[in-house]
């Protein structure tokens, strides 16, 4: 059946009306019936306090059959009241899959009610005809929204002005006071995902502290590197909000309309914004401030004792729930020998501010990613001698055109809430998405970028689409998704100054050692430098989990913070993190925004 003679609303309808049949009985087997033999189930806290992703009839029925108080999940959860979403963008509609050839279907929205626990949902299908003809669901997510009582609001807490009893200032001031004589959660982090963390829970009324080691909201991004710009689209860095000047639809945006500022937004404004969300949001936060020791977590009353320098003071600290929103972590600078031998300057890229004193100097930058990418160009602009990027594995290097087209291109219309873009965008199963670009996604990207790839080999460039020899291009997604996009590249004109000479290029040589004069190879040969910069990138966050929480509690944990688990899904990210009263929240504006809300259910 081509698209042409899609009824989607038809179909739609009939299917989802079976399925809530299933449900509202309990039957695992006519819901599981529903799928296709190799269909894929994601499941959002509708039928655990967990992330789930189950990849064929066998696993999603082993799941739902699970018992739970004497009952199956199914039943137990009873999800009903299924309703088509059909005045949303998400409403049905016909889709075509990249990367499988000739397969379409009908994708849409619903919601529904949960009994166990008391809550309202929504889900998303996609839908494609088996060999008899019978249409079943290719993937399923389901999602907790809000729970019952407990919803997200976007009322404003200061009250009318016939019933204000004190002023806004007077009222902001009792509330970071009550805040910080008990709060209920403390977030370890003060950035984008720290913030978007603190917003929501403060919309559900819970006293929520912040901590950040910088001196003010927004340095994270205003300290980095001067020509630093965001590599993805500004609808995309949007921030959930149900209070302030700027937004729309319960989103924040970077201005009141998305076309005032530039596509791609400079640091500084990103920083200053994120400074004005914080006031705006009313949110309690120490700056300058920092965890002394490490925290120690009671279970007997299942709270924390954290010791935190504020000011100069020392602060003890019990609340319930400590957030670790921490970043990306701490430099990465690898030990080679010679290091301190070098006689000229030698630093990380996280620590790159100033090119133009080099200006007329030899530049090598060890990295061939983002970082170094930009890092190059900004040495180039300022008018160094000579500019060398050692590359020394191959990268996944899409253009900004290429990830326009296929990445960031808006689905809907640009007045379309970034949320319901990131609902239908979650709906797909992770590891199912990486499948997908290995069929043919990650071919049709690299089509596109076809003369850039040719030229830059050409310089000496290398390039792969796999994370490891043989296991499938995943692509650029593939390398986002399980090493938080390390050894990427989302070319902003690096690879131009490349082809043309500019930048030139050490590629595949292991670094045997420094000495006073530059860099030596393992083939014996070498650069001399004025300069070396080392884009090495960030250490592992266990790591800087590590340093924050200390080695007893750490060993209780998973052994990973990002990547894809078993099932496919983020290892501990915004979901239990094995240890109680224990989160985890990290990853880029569209990861902390949806999932922010989870973290919080």
């Amino acid at each position: 059946m081509t698209s042409d003679n899609l009824q989607p609303e038809v179909i739609s309808t009939n299917w989802l009306k079976s399925l809530e049949v299933a449900s509202s009985t309990g039957d695992t087997a006519l819901f599981v019936n529903h799928f296709l033999s190799d269909g894929w189930f994601r499941d959002m806290l509708c039928f655990s306090w967990d992330f789930r992703i189950l990849s064929g009839q066998e696993k999603i029925h082993g799941f739902l059959s699970e018992a739970v108080d004497d009952q199956s999940r199914l039943g137990y959860s009873n999800l009903h009241d299924f309703k088509l979403d059909d005045h949303s963008v998400n409403a049905p509609s016909p889709f075509k899959l990249p990367g499988l050839q000739g397969v379409e279907g009908i994708q849409g929205a619903f919601t529904f009610s949960i009994t166990k626990p008391a809550a309202y949902g929504r889900g998303f299908f996609r839908l494609i005809q088996d060999v008899d003809g019978n249409w079943k669901a290719l993937t399923l997510f389901t999602n907790m929204q809000d729970l019952v009582g407990h919803e997200e609001s976007s009322a404003d807490r200061y009250g009318p002005h016939e019933s204000q009893k004190m002023t806004w200032d007077d009222y902001v001031d009792a509330k970071f006071r009550d805040i910080e004589a008990d709060p209920t959660v403390l977030i370890v982090g003060g950035g984008q995902t720290g913030l978007m963390c603190a917003a929501r829970l403060g919309k559900l009324g819970i006293r929520v502290l912040v901590i950040e080691k910088d001196a003010r909201v927004g340095d994270s991004w205003r300290q980095r590197y001067p020509n630093l710009t965001l590599h993805t689209p500004k609808y995309l860095s949007s921030i959930p909000i149900r209070r302030c000047l700027l937004q729309f639809k319960g989103i924040a945006y970077l201005s009141n309309s998305r076309t005032n500022f530039p596509e791609y937004i400079p640091k500084g404004q990103l920083a200053n914004f994120l400074e004005s969300y914080a006031i705006n949001q009313e949110l309690c936060i120490w700056l300058s401030s920092s965890i002394v020791s490490n925290p120690v977590y009671d279970s007997s009353s299942a709270r924390w004792t954290v010791e935190v320098e504020h000011g100069n003071r020392k602060v003890i600290l019990n609340p319930k729930h400590l957030v670790a929103a921490t970043g990306g972590g701490s430099p990465y600078i690898p030990a080679w020998n010679g290091m301190d031998d070098f006689q000229g300057t030698l630093y990380h890229s996280d620590f790159h501010k100033d090119a133009e004193q080099f200006r007329g100097k030899r530049v090598v930058v060890v990295g061939a990613c983002n970082a170094g990418g930009d890092i190059c160009r900004d040495f180039v602009v300022h008018g160094a001698a000579e500019v060398t990027m050692v590359q020394r594995s191959a990268t996944c290097l899409v253009s900004t055109a290429t990830a326009e087209k296929c990445q960031f291109n808006l689905p809907f219309s640009d007045k379309t809430p970034v949320e319901e873009l990131d609902f239908r965008h979650n709906s797909m199963p992770p590891a199912f998405f990486l499948q997908l670009m290995k069929s043919g996604g990650s071919q049709h990207m690299k089509m596109l970028d076809k003369e850039l790839h040719e030229d830059l080999l050409k310089a000496g460039f290398n390039l792969t689409w796999e994370l490891s020899p043989g296991d499938g291009e995943v692509g650029i997604n593939g390398f986002l998704l399980e090493r938080a996009a390390s050894g990427t590249m989302l070319d902003v004109g690096c690879g131009k100054l490349i082809i043309e000479g500019k930048v030139k290029v050490k590629q595949g040589q292991a670094i045997s050692h420094f000495d006073k004069d530059g860099i030596t190879f393992k083939d014996n040969s070498k650069l001399s430098a004025d300069v070396i910069v080392l884009a090495t990138g960030n250490e592992p966050v266990m790591k800087t989990i590590r340093a924050l929480l200390g080695d007893t509690i750490t060993e209780q944990l998973p052994p990973e913070v990002w990547g894809l688990d078993a099932e496919g899904e983020l290892n501990q990210t915004y979901r239990p993190s094995g240890h109680p009263g224990l989160w985890i929240a990290v990853g880029p504006f569209p990861i902390a925004r949806f999932f922010s809300k989870h973290l919080v259910s």
